[in-house]
């Protein structure tokens, strides 16, 4: 069997002015958003809907997933945040221990799709052209579009990563092993850019290197079963009758996407240090919710009125 094993030391982002630079991470967010847009904006065409409630439904998606996920996180992972350091819920700086510029860091996915949920439910309330389903059936497919690019973000950053594998199939990530202080400590290489570079190719550091373990890519796991939760909600919706089943889309959304973090999970490091329970983490446990919601979307509900 082929070795599929390589370092990774990559690239995360570019200087621009100062202190100012352009993440991957973000080109990410702006891909993933601008794609859902035009997807949707396929979708409003196909069924004749106008164009003028797509920008509305856009900012109110942005606001609802980024607003959702940086709570999920807060919520979910780190709510010491809430009573140390309230404002950096909501800031891209930190104030504890130290004023630090960070960036909007912790982001979770299952903060995102409920924030997402409430986005419709407002966005509803005011532009009535549709029902709520409908719109929850068709903004699921650039949702999981979405998806696919926010992990392969993730895998850029070296973050939300695999736990450790002799398999053939691993990923030493560098920059996740050692902190940018860290690996200037070490090699006594002042810029943390050329001190990881020296990590990952000189034979100095050799043993540096060597520490760092081989992971499951995760991220990239994850990001390649979205691309199959995509193709499978957009079959459903354009080659079936099943886009006209209220509540199908959705609900099979929910079952695939959070299926595939399920199962996801088991190989991948826990987000916080915690203890297991019956083997399950926190994603597993917050993931089983949501497949059964999306069961009942696909078998049992049944809309009030079913014109939409």
């Amino acid at each position: 069997m082929y070795s599929l094993i390589f370092d990774w030391n990559p690239l995360t982002g570019i200087d621009i002015v100062g202190n100012f630079k352009l993440h991957f991470y973000s080109v990410m967010w702006i891909i993933a958003f601008l794609l859902g847009l035009q997807i949707m904006k396929r979708i409003f065409k196909r069924e004749q809907v106008s164009l003028d409630y797509l920008d509305p439904l856009f900012l109110y998606t942005i606001i609802a997933t980024m607003l959702g996920a940086r709570l999920g996180h807060v919520l979910f992972y780190q709510s010491e945040l809430i009573s140390q350091d309230f404002f950096s819920i909501f800031l891209p700086f930190r104030f504890v221990p130290e004023f630090e510029f960070t960036g909007f860091q912790g982001l979770a996915s299952h903060g995102a799709a409920i924030g997402i949920i409430i986005g419709m439910y407002l966005y509803r309330r005011k532009y009535k052209y549709k029902s709520l389903m409908w719109i929850l059936d068709r903004v699921v497919i650039p949702v999981a579009s979405g998806a696919i690019f926010i992990r392969l973000g993730n895998f850029i950053n070296s973050e939300i990563i695999g736990k450790e594998t002799n398999s053939n199939f691993g990923v030493r990530f560098i920059q996740e092993e050692y902190n940018p202080r860290e690996a200037v400590k070490l090699t006594g290489i002042q810029d943390p850019k050329e001190a990881y570079n020296a990590i990952a190719s000189n034979p100095q550091f050799q043993n540096l290197l060597d520490a760092v373990p081989f992971r499951h890519p995760a991220q990239l796991y994850e990001s390649v079963s979205y691309i199959f939760v995509f193709l499978i909600l957009w079959y459903f919706y354009t080659k079936t009758n099943k886009g006209n089943q209220t509540g199908f889309l959705f609900g099979l959304f929910l079952v695939l996407l959070w299926t595939v973090r399920f199962f996801v999970e088991f190989v991948k490091e826990a987000q916080v240090d915690e203890r297991a329970t019956w083997a399950l983490n926190t994603g597993q446990w917050l993931s089983l919710p949501f497949i059964a919601i999306g069961l009942y979307f696909m078998f049992v509900y049944k809309p009030k009125n079913a014109v939409h």
